[in-house]
């Protein structure tokens, strides 16, 4: 796959992932994740032009979700420790968990329709 191709699939993926409801930074920083074995947020910041806040709190997202998994890294002297994160389960598995979502976001509205209908037949 080159690496045009890739990029392409890689933005139809997070706009597929919009139109779930999922917030931009989120999906940007998913898609990211779902191509590399590990990374850091300077790596991800650096590859998806998402500032350190912006990566924060998408991982903090993902990882709510138990989507995704932190390492600490130890530097050498002092200073902060860097974190390495990596998907913690297969990209699938979190397709499912978006469809199981959507499915029940759908069966909301759905029952809101009905109650309505319910409502002007008085």
């Amino acid at each position: 796959m080159t690496e045009n191709t890739q990029k392409a699939d890689d933005e139809k993926l997070v706009d597929l992932l919009l139109k779930t409801g999922m917030r931009k930074n989120v999906a940007k920083t998913l898609v990211f994740l779902k191509n590399t074995p590990e990374t850091t947020s300077v790596d991800i910041e650096t590859s998806t032009s998402l500032r350190q806040p912006e990566v924060s709190i998408a991982m903090q997202e993902l990882r709510n979700r138990e989507w995704v998994e932190k390492r600490d890294i130890k530097k050498k002297g002092k200073g902060r420790p860097v974190h390495a994160y990596h998907l913690a389960v297969d990209f699938s598995d979190i397709i499912d968990a978006i469809e199981e979502d959507e499915k029940r976001r759908v069966q909301g509205i759905l029952d809101n329709i009905e109650e309505l209908r319910r409502v002007d037949l008085g």
